[in-house]
């Protein structure tokens, strides 16, 4: 979708070259090591055992057959297990994560420093993207390929701070919600509908107050409306009730993109795109697997699927919903959410953008 990057990309590059230097399009990039030998079996290492994502991905891995060209060629070999230390819900699982790791094989180690020499390449898949800074900045200095978890940061400013440390590090990374790569996402952005006119989408949305509230589960709704919209986005509104969330985005060539969080009645994933040529469903979850295909051809190339002012951009969304909210629904301008949040990724970096 060249035709409707060109204006987010402007702002956001005046932006973050204003704010002391991030280097986007990264995206389609330039791999910033030699693509592995295609025969070489890739060592897998897991920052954080505390969602069900780790098992997931693991088993994707470790389970894949001979024949699977998709999957195939990867071992995950060592884990360190601590993450989110104050949300409950996720620090509460890392017991028995931890014991089903080591029973698929995999070596549990006691710091992200014991980690690193073992593997090629890292999955940080710790819940809670408070630490996602301070971990991707260990796997940043040593150049290994990494995925970052949903969410990438707890707020726009963290996110803009890791995306300016691989690009100083020219380390190989992206950050996505698996609802990127369902099928009917994908064709929608492959033009199902010809040129996308306007998307709705919807997913569950519980808040976690330690993140910007869409940044924990709305992510996932957001990232659906973002691959069939493409970047673009100006404006933010935002209304929210005990039960739900509604984000309504207009794009500068008049284009609106909505959103719609649910926390009652019956939940689930989805959403209707308008386009040219048509009106499609973006249709149901299509599970972890799609996603973790991108994973491992990333893995191999170090070339990220996704451009990194996409990701900023979707994030910066969020952040412009709860400015909005906060301000009782009066119109926020991405512009502005991006100037803040560079101000506060300054502040969040120091002196690390100088240690290279």
């Amino acid at each position: 979708m060249p035709s409707l990057i060109n204006w987010a990309s402007r702002w956001t590059l005046l932006l973050l070259f204003a704010s002391g230097g991030l280097i986007l399009n990264r995206g389609s990039g330039v791999a910033a090591e030699p693509s592995p030998d295609s025969e070489q079996r890739l060592r897998v290492g897991v920052i954080g055992l505390d969602t069900s994502h780790v098992l997931a991905f693991t088993k994707a891995f470790q389970q894949a057959k001979p024949d699977d060209p998709d999957l195939s060629g990867f071992d995950v070999v060592a884990a360190y297990p601590f993450g989110s230390a104050d949300i409950e819900s996720s620090a509460s699982r890392i017991p028995k994560y931890t014991e089903d790791m080591k029973a698929l094989g995999v070596e549990i180690v006691e710091s992200i420093d014991q980690l690193l020499p073992k593997v090629d390449c890292v999955l940080l898949e710790t819940n809670d993207g408070r630490l996602h800074l301070e971990q991707a900045l260990q796997v940043f200095r040593v150049g290994k390929p990494v995925f970052i978890d949903k969410p990438t940061g707890s707020n726009l400013a963290e996110v803009v701070a890791i995306y300016r440390a691989a690009a100083h590090y020219n380390a190989p990374m992206f950050s996505s919600s698996s609802l990127r790569y369902s099928d009917g996402a994908q064709a929608i952005r492959g033009g199902k509908v010809g040129r996308v006119l306007g998307c709705t989408t919807y997913s569950p949305c519980s808040l976690e107050p330690t993140h910007v509230d869409l940044f924990w589960y709305g992510i996932h709704g957001v990232e659906s409306l973002y691959t069939c919209m493409g970047t673009g986005c100006q404006t933010v509104t935002h209304n929210s009730t005990q039960d739900f969330e509604l984000a309504v985005g207009t794009w500068s060539d008049g284009r609106i993109g909505t959103f719609r969080g649910i926390r009652a009645g019956t939940k689930g994933y989805g959403g209707l795109a308008f386009g040219d040529k048509g009106i499609t469903e973006i249709g149901p979850y299509g599970g972890y697997r799609p996603l973790v295909v991108q994973i491992a051809k990333f893995f191999r190339t170090s070339k990220p699927p996704i451009a990194a002012e996409e990701t900023i951009e979707l994030y910066a969304f969020m952040q412009a919903a709860a400015k909005s909210k906060r301000q009782g629904g009066t119109p926020v301008a991405m512009a502005e959410v991006m100037r803040e949040a560079n101000q506060a990724a300054d502040h969040l970096l120091g002196n690390e953008l100088k240690q290279k």
